[in-house]
């Protein structure tokens, strides 16, 4: 596997400008994944294996509220599945709930936070019991999910839960788990892997923890390709763990992947700022991001103008909301921007330094 080339979220990003075919987008263009048609038709294949394998059938109705490149995928490949889909979009749970009931849906497919924000707001917005809305199946892809997730759903909703690990470029499904504690089991032979996080090879038994990679041997233009996805699992048995961490240039908010070098680069043209700090945490069902600035002169600390400035800057770069708030302490010396996640995702932006 030395051999291969060994890509990032960075260079799928850079080969956006000559890239061909369907182009599979982030929200920020931090990846740019090329799809040709036999490509988009493997995706939809084993996204639907992986709606089989969590129970979904002909007598089903789906409802997909992941956001794009994601939902068009997830509904497509529903279609072939179950007998309807749509997708609906990942905001407003009103909203959802609304779709799942006028559609009849008994399959949800939602990120794990989104699912958890559904069920609060049924019991305390809505007065709703949950069981009244029918449904058989929930299908959970997208982030990494807190402890006990998968299991307080089923209860809630009297549904079967399975965890899906999807591609985090396009969004396609790669493995499945019924079960918080079982190993993921992958859809197609070779197309998940292990690797070290300090060199471009498979990830020793004994490493304390390891990179999921893709391993796209059938795609159109990256079949000699190695992806690196940015998700971090921890040996041990037998299987792939499914992931619990991340790691490098990119943090997982809310199921979008946030640059961090763009909030550095953003953040360089204004002047004054000597530092920044991004916070995020998981107090209740939904991620949370906040950006603390610092600044180098005392002028500038309680400057509305400037203020504003960071706040629109942050909010041209990603579609997650994040509060922005300044450091009342002066920083002179200019320091690189930190990141504290307090859920315990993040493990740092160098593999190197993760042990």
């Amino acid at each position: 596997m030395t051999a291969a080339r060994w890509l990032t979220r960075d260079d799928l990003a850079a080969a956006g400008r000559s890239a061909g075919g369907l182009l599979l987008v982030a929200p920020d263009v931090s990846s740019v994944f090329p799809m040709g048609p036999k490509d988009v038709a493997a995706a939809t294949g084993l996204t639907g294996a992986a709606l089989r394998a969590a129970g979904v059938g002909g007598h089903d109705r789906v409802v997909v509220a992941l956001a794009e490149p994601a939902g068009a995928l997830w509904a497509a490949a529903a279609a072939d599945v179950a007998g309807a889909a749509a997708a609906v979009g990942p905001r407003g749970r009103l909203r959802l709930h609304h779709a799942l009931t006028a559609l009849g849906a008994t399959t949800l497919v939602s990120t794990p936070t989104g699912a958890m924000d559904l069920l609060a707001r049924l019991h305390l917005e809505f007065l709703l019991d949950p069981l009244d809305l029918g449904l058989d199946h929930i299908v959970l892809t997208g982030e990494i999910a807190s402890k006990r997730t998968m299991g307080h759903l089923a209860g809630e909703f009297g549904c079967a839960v399975t965890e899906v690990l999807a591609s985090p470029f396009g969004g396609g499904a790669l493995a499945y788990r019924t079960a918080e504690d079982a190993p993921l089991t992958p859809l197609a032979d070779g197309v998940l892997g292990l690797a070290s996080l300090t060199k471009d090879d498979l990830a020793d038994p004994a490493d304390p923890a390891a990179e999921l990679v893709i391993t796209p041997s059938g795609h159109s233009t990256l079949g000699d390709a190695v992806l690196r996805t940015g998700l971090v699992a921890r040996p041990g048995g037998s299987g792939i763990p499914a992931p619990a961490h991340t790691v490098g240039d990119h943090v997982l908010v809310r199921g979008v992947w946030l640059a961090l070098p763009r909030i550095e680069k953003a953040l360089s043209k204004i002047d004054g700022v000597t530092g920044w700090e991004l916070s995020i945490t998981r107090q209740g069902t939904l991620d949370a991001a906040a950006l603390t600035v610092s600044f180098g002169r005392e002028s500038l600390v309680r400057n509305p103008m400037w203020r504003s400035r960071i706040e629109q800057a942050i909010r041209a770069l990603t579609p997650v909301s994040i509060d922005v708030g300044v450091a009342q302490d002066v920083l002179e010396t200019p320091s690189p921007g930190t990141v504290d996640d307090r859920r315990g995702h993040h493990l740092g932006r160098d593999r190197a330094l993760v042990t």
